[in-house]
């Protein structure tokens, strides 16, 4: 029976991943048992395919979500502090980790040294992976490196490892899958260069998270976040994606079909082809589907493109629209619509559509062309690892071990601005005078560099939007009363007509009461009060249901091990405030 449970994985694996002849002219899978696999290269490479399914099929743009960062039609349980503890489920599930210590007790039966080498710095990149997302959901967790028997109670019932010993395992699996895995670039595959860059992502977590709660020894993760960074910046093929069009080249790693492998170590493809698709086009263009917008916290956070910031003047939160979006760093142009976007393969220019957002401003990032626009037909490759969160991983763990230097900074950051046209951040001039606006979303951040850390949080929340990063940044930071703060969009004065485009014509109309007649084909008619909300301020109020939000700073950074789990095994503890 258990050597079946297994053919069951090499199954799905080969349904999912193995479509070439070359995995199809295999023994029958009756005949497959523990003593006939994992003989050759070939069936460590199928059994490890099955690995993959663990990585997010869509919803890159989840994290965003749960943070607010995407402000939907429904906001997310974390936004309304609204979880609960679940009888079962609730993320608390070991089947990837079963699969992927099976394999490390087998693999060894093959004969081919070098495909042991790169197959089981794999497994152990997986492991990695599955424990690193176990430890941001939960924190402390049993730490498993064998395969359980049923009636092994003793394991079964073993209490929680410390999140320090299980991220110094989980940095042991990463650097035992750099130093065997194939140097190579696959954008698709797991390489040295996808360890290097998910240790870099590790230790950058766990160091923030253990120096913002005064946890001792937080330094050597942020150390090893450095580290693997350097060696990626320094002995790696990867580099910024950048033709020199400054205004195109953001938005066009993101919308290309196939994953741009210059930038890009890792990515989920996407393709028409065996019908593999996800529904970002969908998402941010119809007005049925959550219609997700940018809250107007984070458009305030873009800078000039000169480098002088937007909140530095007066009433900059009642500044229309094209005023507002005007000679800004031109990831906002590349991130929402704004005067001249066009589609993908269009020449027309278009407006925001008010009924496709919550907020007025509307996202563009991952969006193709419209022959894509059905839901479930977007073919964008969508980023996992790429090489713009490793420079800004290595900038943020130097800054915060307090060893960074302006040459760091012009060695990461700045290549980021470049690809945008953007000026230099100067780390004098970032400490000498630190930006209220940020300090006032991050108060914990102290000390010499409290300027250059805000800064680099700003930039790392502008380049990284809608890449599932911002919850796992809040919960690192320890910012979580930062989802607390009012959501809001665009600013209208009030009832009237309104140009978003800039090309003089009406695009909006905004009334109350009666709807007009002789409306226009192509202008929007959008209620106050019903259709859309203004808020005290003529902010658009995307969700005046939830204004007073709350966020427990004892409780809400972890999640629940659900009541059955609990039960089973008497030695594990609930996480603190859901008891």
């Amino acid at each position: 029976m258990k050597h079946r449970i297994y053919i069951l994985t090499f199954l799905c694996s080969l349904i999912l991943f193995s479509c070439s002849d070359e995995y199809l002219n295999k023994e029958p899978l009756s005949d497959v048992t523990e003593e006939s696999f994992f003989q050759k290269s070939s069936d460590l490479e199928l059994y490890t395919n099955g690995f993959y399914r663990m990585f997010p099929e869509a919803s890159v743009y989840n994290g965003d979500e749960r943070a607010g960062e995407i402000i939907t039609t429904n906001l997310s349980e974390e936004m309304r502090s609204a979880r609960l503890i679940p009888t079962s489920g609730g993320g608390w599930n070991w089947d990837y980790l079963r699969d992927i210590n099976y394999f490390l007790e087998h693999y060894e039966k093959c004969d081919d040294e070098n495909a042991k080498k790169h197959y089981s710095g794999v497994a152990r990149f997986f492991r990695a992976y599955f424990y690193f997302d176990k430890l941001k959901r939960f924190g402390d967790v049993p730490w498993y490196d064998y395969t359980i028997d049923p009636t092994d109670t003793e394991s079964l019932q073993k209490p929680r490892d410390s999140r320090q010993f299980v991220t110094d395992k989980i940095i042991e699996d990463l650097d035992y899958a750099i130093a065997n895995l194939n140097d190579e670039t696959q954008a698709y595959r797991i390489t040295k260069y996808s360890a290097l860059a998910l240790k870099s992502r590790v230790g950058l977590y766990e160091g923030t998270y253990e120096k913002y709660r005064n946890i001792d020894g937080y330094e050597k993760f942020l150390l090893a976040s450095a580290d693997a960074s350097l060696i990626l910046m320094d002995d790696s093929p990867y580099t910024i994606y950048s033709t020199g069009d400054t205004m195109h080249d953001y938005m066009n790693l993101f919308n290309a079909h196939d994953a741009e492998t210059s930038e890009m170590i890792l990515s989920r493809q996407f393709t028409q082809t065996v019908a593999v698709d996800h529904n970002v086009n969908y998402y941010t263009t119809t007005s049925s589907y959550g219609r997700p917008g940018m809250p107007k916290e984070l458009v305030n956070s873009y800078l000039m493109n000169d480098g002088s910031r937007f909140t530095d003047q007066a009433n900059y939160n009642a500044i229309f629209f094209l005023e507002e979006v005007a000679n800004r760093d031109p990831r906002l142009s590349q991130t929402i619509r704004t005067p001249g976007y066009t589609r993908k393969g269009e020449a027309m220019e278009i407006a925001p559509n008010l009924g496709a957002t919550t907020t007025g401003y509307q996202l563009t990032k991952y969006v193709t062309e419209p022959i894509y626009d059905t839901n479930d037909e977007s073919i964008t490759d969508l980023p996992i690892l790429r090489f713009g969160e490793v420079l800004l991983n290595y900038a943020e763990a130097k800054a915060e071990l307090g060893t960074i230097s302006q040459t760091d900074l012009d060695n990461s950051i700045q290549q980021l601005r470049n690809r945008v046209g953007m000026p230099g951040l100067s780390m004098a001039e970032a400490n000498s005078n630190p930006d209220p606006f940020m300090a006032e979303q991050y108060p914990t951040v102290a000390g010499a560099n409290k300027g250059l850390i805000l800064e680099i949080r700003r930039e790392r929340r502008i380049e990284l939007y809608m890449e599932n990063h911002r919850w796992d940044d809040i919960v690192r930071w320890q910012s979580g009363q930062t989802i607390t703060n009012p959501l809001r969009g665009m600013y209208f004065p009030g009832p009237g007509n309104y140009d978003l485009d800039g090309d003089g014509n009406t695009d909006v109309v905004l009334f109350e009461g009666e709807e007009p007649g002789g409306q226009t084909e192509g202008i929007q008619y959008i209620e106050l009060g019903s259709d859309i909300f203004l808020d005290e301020n003529n902010l658009v109020d995307p969700q005046p249901d939830f204004n007073n939000r709350t966020f427990d700073e004892e409780r809400d950074y972890l999640y629940p091990i659900p009541r059955v789990e609990l039960q089973l095994n008497p030695n594990l503890t609930q996480n603190p405030g859901w008891e």
